[in-house]
C-alpha cells in the first residue's frame, strides 16, 4: 500500500480513528458519501478553484499518468516554472526494513526567488494541533516529498483556509509526518484489526458506522455506556472492564472516582462522574430506564418549540442561521412559524428581523411563554445575533430569557440505556415517529446549499419546503419529549 497525505486524512477525518485506516486498506465495504461529505467535497473543489484563479498563469499537471506527472513536476522545477498546479511527488521510506512508496499531490508550488511555496486549500478555518492536526502533517509530507525530490527544502508550507487566509505551516524536515505514516502503516499490517472505541459524535459521519456499531453493540462494548469517554474506554479495558457487566463488577462509585485515565497529554481521575457513569452502565447492561428525579419542566399554559437550521462558518462567508423555527403547543397550540434568510447580500439580517417579529406576535399573544429548545445551539445563536445586527427592541433578550433547554432537563432527571442523549434518540423514548426518510442537521445544511446554488426557482422551493418540514418535526419531537418527561413526573 502506498502511503500519502490522505493516508493521515483517514487516520483523523471525520474522527481520529486507528481503526479506519486498517479497514480501508483491507477492502473493507462502507457506506456511500451522505449528502453532507458530498456537498463538502463539492465546496472544497470550488474553494481550489477560486484560489487558483486568483494565482493567474498557471501549468497544470493534472493530465497524463502518474509517472508522466512526476516527471513533468521534476521538469518544471528544474525550469523554474512560476507557479504548478497538482504537481506531484514520490519518494519512499523505510518501516521495519522494508521500502514503502510515498506519494504526495498538493495544491500549488508557488516560486518564491530561488525556491518555491507549498500550497494547500482546506475549508477549515483552523491548522492547529489541537483543531486539525492532519492539515499539519499533510503540508510536512509535501514539504519532505519535495525536498527528497528537489535536494532542497521548500521556501515555505502553507494553507489556504476557508476564509481565504493563507497560514504558513512549520516545516521539521517531516519527521513527525513520516513517524505518523510509519505508525499507520504498522497498525495496517496487523492480521486484526485494532480496536478502536467508538463514539455517538466519532462514529456518525464515518462511512463505516454500521459495521463498527454492531460490532460494539454484539460485544457489549463498555464504549456504549453514555458518559464513558475515549480515553476512560481505553483505560478501563486494560483494566478488565471491557462491557458494562464488567465495569459494575469491578467498580464502585469511590473506586471509580479515583481511577486514572489519559486526559490529553496528562492524567485526571473521573472524579463526580463516577456515580453517574455507573447508573449508566446499570441502564445498558439491563436495557432499562431509570428516573432518578421528576424533570424540573417550567408549569405554563402554553409553551414555544424553538429550533434554528444554520450553516457553520466554514461553509458560508460566517455563521449563519438560515431557518428560525417556531410553534406554540398547549390548550391552545399555534400554527408552525418559520422566519427564514432570503437569498441575497440582506438575507441573513431580514431572517433575524422576521424571527424578533414572530417572537414579539407570540408574547403580545402569549405573555412570557418559556421558549423550549434541545441543546444550546438556539441561545448561543440568538447571543452572535444580537452582537452581529443588535436588539433595539430587547425581543431578543426577552427570548434568551424565557429559552429552556429540554437536553440537561433530560440528563438530569432519566438515565437511559442509550449512547447519546440527541433529539434523534431521545423521541424514540416519547414514541415519535417522522415522516421524512432522510433528515437530521447536517443533511438540512446540505440541502440548503444545493437550494443556494440552484437557478431553478422551482427546485429551490421544493428543496426549502423539505426543510421546513424537517424543522417542524424537531418541533413536534421537542413536543413529544416534553410531554413524555411531563408523564415521569
Amino acid at each position: 500500500m502506498d502511503l500519502s497525505a490522505a493516508t493521515i486524512y483517514s487516520h483523523h477525518c471525520p474522527s481520529l480513528c486507528e481503526l479506519r485506516p486498517w479497514l480501508l486498506a483491507h477492502g473493507e465495504p462502507q457506506a456511500e458519501p451522505g449528502a453532507y461529505q458530498q456537498v463538502l467535497v463539492r465546496l472544497g473543489q470550488r474553494h481550489e478553484s477560486s484560489h487558483l484563479a486568483e494565482l493567474g498563469d498557471v501549468t497544470e499537471l493534472s493530465e497524463g499518468t502518474f509517472e508522466e506527472r512526476i516527471d513533468r513536476t521534476r521538469e518544471l522545477i528544474e525550469l523554474g516554472e512560476h507557479t504548478l498546479y497538482q504537481p506531484v511527488f514520490q519518494s519512499t521510506i523505510q518501516i521495519d526494513g522494508t521500502d514503502v512508496r510515498v506519494v504526495g499531490i498538493p495544491d500549488f508550488l508557488i516560486r518564491d526567488g530561488a525556491g518555491y511555496r507549498v500550497r494547500d486549500c482546506k475549508l477549515s478555518l483552523h491548522a492547529d494541533e489541537e483543531h486539525h492536526p492532519e492539515i499539519l502533517r499533510q503540508l510536512e509530507i509535501y514539504g519532505w516529498l519535495f525536498e527528497q525530490t528537489i535536494g532542497t527544502p521548500p521556501i515555505a508550507l502553507e494553507v489556504v483556509l476557508g476564509d481565504s487566509s493563507i497560514v504558513e505551516v512549520p516545516y521539521d524536515g517531516g519527521d513527525r509526518a513520516i513517524r505518523a505514516l510509519q505508525e499507520i502503516k504498522r497498525t495496517t499490517l496487523l492480521d486484526a484489526p485494532p480496536y478502536s472505541p467508538v463514539g455517538w459524535s466519532k462514529c456518525q459521519a464515518c462511512g463505516f458506522r454500521k459495521r463498527c456499531w454492531t460490532e460494539a453493540e454484539n460485544r457489549s462494548d463498555v464504549a456504549l455506556v453514555y458518559g464513558v469517554d475515549q480515553g476512560l474506554v481505553r483505560a478501563l479495558r486494560r483494566d478488565g472492564a471491557a462491557t458494562p457487566e464488567q465495569l459494575l463488577d469491578r467498580f464502585d462509585e469511590t473506586t471509580l472516582a479515583a481511577f486514572t485515565r489519559p486526559w490529553g497529554s496528562r492524567s485526571q481521575r473521573v472524579g463526580r462522574k463516577a456515580g453517574r457513569i455507573l447508573e449508566q452502565a446499570r441502564a445498558t447492561a439491563s436495557n432499562s430506564m431509570t428516573v432518578l428525579f421528576p424533570p424540573a419542566l417550567p408549569v405554563a399554559d402554553h409553551y414555544v418549540m424553538f429550533d434554528l437550521e444554520g450553516v457553520p462558518p466554514q461553509l458560508d462567508e460566517f455563521d449563519k442561521v438560515y431557518l428560525w423555527g417556531t410553534q406554540v403547543f398547549g390548550a391552545n397550540s399555534g400554527e408552525y412559524q418559520a422566519a427564514v434568510a432570503a437569498f441575497g447580500p440582506d438575507g441573513d439580517r431580514r431572517g433575524w428581523l422576521d424571527f424578533l417579529e414572530q417572537s414579539g406576535a407570540i408574547f403580545e399573544a402569549y405573555g412570557d411563554i418559556p421558549f423550549i429548545h434541545w441543546h444550546h445551539y438556539e441561545t448561543s445563536k440568538i447571543r452572535t445575533y444580537i452582537e452581529r445586527y443588535g436588539d433595539v427592541s430587547g425581543l431578543a433578550q426577552r427570548v434568551l430569557r424565557n429559552c429552556v433547554d429540554l437536553l440537561p432537563v433530560t440528563r438530569d432527571a432519566v438515565v437511559l440505556p442509550d449512547p447519546s442523549y440527541s433529539l434523534k434518540v431521545v423521541e424514540r423514548r416519547a414514541d415519535y415517529r417522522r415522516t421524512l426518510d432522510e433528515y437530521g442537521g447536517d443533511w438540512s445544511i446540505a440541502r440548503y446549499i444545493e437550494a443556494v446554488e440552484t437557478d431553478d426557482e422551482s427546485d429551490r422551493e421544493e428543496i426549502m419546503q423539505e426543510i421546513l418540514d424537517y424543522n417542524r418535526e424537531d418541533l413536534e419531537a421537542t413536543w413529544a419529549v416534553m410531554g413524555w418527561l411531563r408523564s415521569l413526573a
